[in-house]
């Protein structure tokens, strides 16, 4: 978990401490169980087995025993391998459960690293009595519960709280809410009670009588077991009535939701009120940089998200509405040196980082910074704040293979973001950062679908024969061939600008970057950041493959069919394979740019910025006051190439060591490769699909064609009636069509787009409709 932030001059610090996870959890990483409690004390767990069928094991738990005592609350939370059970029943008593699951069957171990992962599984349920209280019985607050009576709102448990080490700095909690409504008749005011319980381990001490018998020679002396014991704290009194309580930031903290609207911060060991206050030397929340909900009203029902950023509420008038932090204290600022500004960026840095390490939604964290995101640098310096706090890796200049770049997720959560906030409407331009990061997106997309469709699991391959990949990635490889071909297109257009000419020079290189941003032009900075790079690097070996495979097919065919091939007989064995692989072979081979020349000529590239690296960083590192030695110059050296790295993939300008680079690129490199295609095909191609082209002209097209793609076939689509609905992401708007793969390798491959490029999830549309 990140956070607070301490600030320290114009900077922020971010504290970190280790959530440690806690079980129980299913055999399987990708599958998940739900619990539920019924009134007559059955619990019940749905759960997925190793086929995906939805499956259902119960027990009747025996501390709900009596035929008159109902279960009216309950509430699960994990306790190592086991899970806690808070129930209240009818007659107010408050139990709390220990569940262990035997996912092996009735007697086996609850560890799930004992399981074979092709194990069917046959879950069993034990239930442990822990402890029991007295609701009614409050010792010394029997006052408060006689003025309340009995009646419970709700139960909530919360689990151990541990530190770095593992050692439990605060044991499981159990509150309970107790609330009444402001009366008219008798003058009540509005008052929510919240009482506590801590599970302590206590030992009973023997009678002295028993342990003088302890001691006689013969006998045996023992220990008596330690117990779980519900230990009440003092209650906490609120004057308004509380409708929601939930547990954030690991546990730590407490958010209460009233019926007026408004809500609270309490903190999880003292339940004293938390970010009342702005204070912009330690940030936690937007709450304590200025920003507040500013749609009060009563409501009946409310629930925040998990970035906090905003909440449902349902009114009194049974009406469903969406309330989101605004900044009501005027001009935020333009630059980390103004206070709320930096505060802001520090607090939605925190929020984004729990949202991605727990892989929540945090679409509306975009929508509350949304009114900001017009500010100059206001993208660039969060998304640089995130690489900064969760040390994302942006450095991939010594990289030759790909995998750690596309199982780097951080890099595609700070891409989501420059994309979605740059994205300004279908018929409108994006902004620099944004097209950069749509690029990115979409070429690490169809690099994962191509290696995981012809990467399937072994048990898995056999069903699946070479249509299926092939017939699902035809679109995908035309799409990448558009894409280079339109990079090399943008590169060539560079090439013979003399304005751009000019400014690949000593005195005006400052200039080469603002000239760029002005055009709107992202092929350059494609090329020289090290990660859009190796994307584009990845994606030329996945075209170069797919066009190998399906012509050494398309000749096996045609040696098949004029009987060369042995065992032939001038028969074609599987014509809808055949036409497959014809067009997969269509694709690459009339590809307008030579795809495995221009792989080697991204290689030559990066081999020349490797060397200007080397050459340049170490001089200026030793330049510079203090200057480290030995292993420390080392560290320093990477330190400073990573900043580079950064600074080039948020838009800015490249290091004075690639002038060197980019005039042998444009001088000599670029018009070599000119010599292997046609220029003129290039000029007449058409980019539609791509949607990259941003000049007036294309974006007037593209709003009066109302031509879309779909993500993962990579074809046109036209809002129709009939046919298949749509989806569309919720974050950066792109669309695909509903389908369902009947066949197991498209089934297979389609997996894979459960979610958009961009991390996104899907909404379904109804059919003919463009928006929800």
């Amino acid at each position: 978990m990140y956070g607070p932030a301490n600030k320290h001059g114009n900077v922020y610090q971010y504290e970190s401490s280790f959530f440690h996870a806690l079980g129980p959890c299913h055999p399987h990483p990708a599958k998940s169980a739900l619990f539920c409690i019924s009134m007559n004390g059955t619990l019940r767990m749905y759960w997925s087995q190793n086929n995906g069928r939805m499956e259902e094991t119960a027990m009747e738990l025996e501390s709900v025993n009596a035929t008159d005592e109902l279960v009216t609350h309950a509430s699960f939370s994990s306790d190592r391998k086991y899970l806690l059970a808070a129930v209240v029943t009818s007659s107010n008593q408050l139990k709390l459960l220990k569940i262990e699951i035997q996912w092996a069957g009735p007697g086996s171990s609850s560890d799930k690293n004992t399981m074979q992962q092709n194990a069917r599984l046959n879950p069993a349920l034990v239930e442990t009595h822990v402890a029991t209280v007295d609701l009614l019985c409050g010792g010394r607050h029997d006052a408060i519960h006689d003025a309340f009576g009995a009646e419970i709102s709700f139960v909530q448990i919360l689990p151990a709280v541990m530190d770095n080490t593992g050692s439990v700095n605060a044991p499981p909690m159990v509150l309970t809410v107790r609330s009444r409504a402001a009366s008219d008749g008798n003058f009540q005011v509005a008052q929510s009670i919240l009482d506590r319980w801590e599970a302590v381990e206590s030992k009973h001490s023997l009678d002295p009588a028993f342990e003088q018998l302890g001691n006689r020679r013969n006998s045996i002396s023992s220990e008596p077991p330690s117990v779980i014991e519900l230990r009440r704290l003092d209650p906490v009194v609120i004057n308004k009535v509380v409708i929601g309580l939930q547990v954030i930031h690991s546990g730590k903290t407490l958010l209460l939701t009233m019926a007026d609207g408004s809500l609270e911060y309490r903190d999880r060991f003292t339940c004293e009120e938390a970010y009342v206050n702005q204070d912009l030397s330690e940030i936690m929340t937007l709450r304590q940089a200025g920003w507040s909900f500013s749609d009060y009203g009563p409501c009946l029902q409310a629930v925040v998200s998990p970035t906090c950023c905003s909440m449902i509420q349902i009114g009194d008038d049974g009406k469903v509405r969406w309330n989101k932090l605004q900044y009501v204290m005027g001009d935020i600022g333009n630059s980390v040196q103004d206070a709320h500004y930096s505060a802001t960026i520090a607090s939605i840095s925190i929020a984004a980082a729990s949202a991605m390490w727990h892989q929540n939604n945090y679409d509306d964290l975009l929508a509350v910074v949304q009114s900001i995101a017009s500010k100059k640098k206001f993208v660039l310096d969060w998304v640089g704040e995130m690489i900064r706090m969760l040390k994302v890796q942006v450095d991939y200049s010594d990289e030759t293979h790909h995998d750690a770049l596309m199982r780097n997720l951080s890099l595609q959560f700070c891409l989501s973001i420059m994309n979605s906030l740059g994205f300004r409407g279908e018929s409108q331009k994006r902004s620099f950062q944004s097209k950069f990061a749509m690029v990115d997106l979409n070429l690490r997309n169809i690099v994962i679908l191509i290696t995981l469709a012809g990467n399937a699991p072994s048990n898995f391959r056999e069903k699946i024969s070479p249509l299926d990949e092939y017939d699902a990635l035809a679109g995908c490889a035309k799409w990448s061939v558009d894409l280079l071909s339109w990079l090399v297109d943008s590169l060539l257009e560079l090439m013979n600008d003399v304005e751009f000419r000019q400014r690949c020079s000593q005195q005006r290189f400052s200039e080469l970057n603002t000239f760029l941003h002005k055009r709107n032009d992202v092929s350059l900075h494609l090329l020289l950041t090290s990660s859009s790079r190796s994307f584009l690097s990845a994606i030329c070996r996945r075209v170069v493959l797919l066009d190998a495979v399906s012509s050494q097919t398309m000749d096996f065919y045609k040696k098949q069919a004029s009987g060369e091939a042995p065992g032939g007989g001038g028969r074609v064995l599987n014509s809808q394979l055949q036409h497959a692989y014809h067009k997969m072979q269509q694709v690459t081979s009339t590809s307008i740019i030579k795809v495995a020349e221009l792989e080697k000529l991204l290689n030559v590239l990066s081999q020349d910025i490797k060397q200007a690296y080397g050459l340049y960083l170490p001089q200026w590192v030793k330049k510079q006051p203090n200057a480290p030695q030995g292993k420390q110059l080392e560290a320093a050296i990477k330190t400073t190439r990573a900043q580079s790295e950064m600074s080039m993939l948020l838009s800015g300008s490249p290091p004075p060591a690639f002038l060197p680079v980019i005039n042998k690129f444009f001088g000599v490199l670029l018009p070599n490769y000119r010599k292997l295609i046609d220029p003129a095909k290039l000029f007449f191609a058409d980019f539609e699909l791509l949607g990259v082209q941003d000049d007036p002209v294309s974006l007037a097209a593209r709003e009066s064609r109302a031509v879309y793609v779909d993500l993962f076939k990579r074809v046109a689509l036209r809002p129709k009636r009939r046919g298949n609905r749509w989806r569309r992401c919720a974050r950066c708007t792109s669309v695909m069509e509903d389908v369902f793969g009947s066949r197991p390798g498209y089934a297979f491959v389609l997996a894979q787009q459960r979610k958009c490029s961009c991390g996104g999830h899907w909404a379904l549309l109804s059919k003919g409709k463009l928006v929800l």
